[in-house]
């Protein structure tokens, strides 16, 4: 069993592909189906987003698995040959194609690093993938994994508390002047669509009063319906400045709309409580001068687009601290993976020996008909102990190397000893990772018992 990726992003294919490759979540679940149709095709979680289309799947053989993928994701938008896919697609298998997962669900392969859409966007392609049982032990298992590396992330790391937009680092600054935004007032003065989407975001950070004003009085009562405002004259907004915590400037103007008079002259009427003025305008609305003015707070386009910057740097620091987390998780997944790999073979073992074990109990009780149950228990207990100590140094030695790179050579070994056939069907290897617990859970108490018995003592002893 290997697991591999096969997709592309917005990194490796502009919009047009991206969009035609697009599945939507009404098409999901039939997708996922007809992929796990696909010969050697085993498990499948299908990630579909406006940056990126991946399919994450559990494959018999690798580059078969990318084919059938390849196969796949061309059979799904007729508008795109294979031909004109390959040049996008990326493929990776074993440590890089977990580690990319984890990567994506910690938005390090994000457009914007430490943006959190992403996270939301695995969980529902996961959620979608187990409701139509297309996932199975090894997916399950490294999804999971993902989501909570990515919380880790986002827990040990400060890589989404920077803001990253225009738009949102005005709503930063304006927490650094104002430490609680509740109860705040912000008077928008024309319709700029930065301007908007900094207004929602004060908005969302608890702004509760939202006056609109615009050159035309018909806009700014649409606006002041959309964000639960009131509408203001543009002729009278300069009335208005004085009630307002926030002032949000970007209009078309080609000249300064407020001066340093007015906002010393609106200080003085606020008792010098503070105010924050936010230009977003190109030409610029609001007098530079106006930096002069005590308790007025003046930040133009660039002043937010260097914290911007700013930001994308520390947030770039953060992304190396969470690149070597990555790392990290990736090491814990790869052992997990190995220990599947050998515990067929365990769970094969231990069904062999227990098969000889009964087939030679049998024979022997049903020769000796007249033996008492205490007596017959003690039997069974007898070969249950011999077949425990011939096979157990074998379990250990299979556990213990499992992770190294001579795992494959001792379990080709234990299967050549022993005549073990590999599992004859998928489902069957599948019982046997689930039996991996019960399996480690029963010989480490043999370990015990071995340890305990009175011929180890004299082995000791004699050494």
């Amino acid at each position: 069993m290997h697991l591999i990726v096969v997709g592309l992003s917005h990194k490796t294919a502009p919009v047009e592909i991206r969009e035609k490759l697009a599945v939507p979540d009404s098409r999901l679940g039939e997708a996922l189906s007809r992929l796990c149709s696909y010969p050697g095709v085993k498990e499948c979680v299908l990630l579909s987003t406006c940056n990126r289309v991946e399919v994450y799947s559990v494959v018999d053989e690798v580059e078969a698995g990318y084919g059938r993928i390849q196969e796949f994701l061309a059979d799904t938008h007729l508008a795109l040959s294979s031909e004109q896919l390959t040049p996008h697609l990326y493929w990776h298998t074993g440590d890089r194609a977990i580690a990319h997962l984890f990567r994506v669900a910690s938005s390090l392969d994000s457009m914007i690093i430490g943006e959190s859409q992403i996270l939301g966007q695995l969980k529902d392609a996961f959620e979608i993938a187990l409701a139509h049982k297309t996932t199975g032990v090894i997916m399950n298992k490294i999804v999971k994994k993902a989501i909570s590396v990515a919380k880790r992330v986002r827990t040990e790391t400060k890589i989404s508390e920077m803001a990253v937009s225009v738009s949102y680092a005005a709503v930063e600054l304006a927490k650094k002047i104002f430490s609680n935004l509740e109860e705040k007032t912000v008077l928008l003065v024309g319709a700029g669509e930065m301007a908007k989407l900094a207004a929602r975001h004060l908005i969302a950070q608890g702004v509760s009063h939202v006056r609109i004003t615009t050159q035309t009085p018909q806009h700014a009562i649409e606006l002041a319906g959309k964000f639960g405002g009131t509408p203001v004259p543009f002729d009278q907004f300069k009335d208005e400045m004085a009630s307002a915590d926030i002032v949000l400037v970007s209009t078309g103007a080609a000249h300064y709309l407020i001066g340093a008079e007015d906002v010393h002259r609106t200080v003085k009427e606020r008792m010098n409580r503070p105010m924050f003025l936010i230009d977003i305008s190109v030409p610029r609305n609001i007098d530079p001068a106006v930096r002069h003015v005590d308790n007025a707070f003046l930040f133009d386009i660039d002043d937010l687009k260097q914290r911007v910057e700013q930001n994308r740097a520390e947030r770039v620091q953060e992304a190396e601290k969470a690149e070597r987390m990555v790392v990290e998780e990736v090491g814990v997944m790869l052992e997990w993976m190995k220990s599947l790999e050998v515990t067929p073979t365990i769970v094969a073992l231990r069904s062999r020996v227990d098969e000889i074990k009964r087939t030679e109990i049998e024979k022997v009780l049903g020769r000796l008909a007249h033996l008492s149950p205490q007596d017959r228990e003690l039997v069974e207990g007898m070969a249950s102990s011999i077949v425990n100590k011939l096979i157990h140094r074998t379990m250990v030695t299979l556990k213990t190397e499992a992770n190294s790179s001579s795992g494959p050579a001792f379990v080709e070994a234990a299967r050549r000893f022993f005549h073990l056939d590999q599992p004859s069907s998928p489902d069957q290897q599948i019982e046997g990772y689930a039996e991996r617990s019960r399996c480690l859970t029963h010989d480490s108490d043999e370990s015990e018992h071995e340890e305990s018995a009175p011929e180890t003592s004299i082995r000791k002893r004699a050494h």
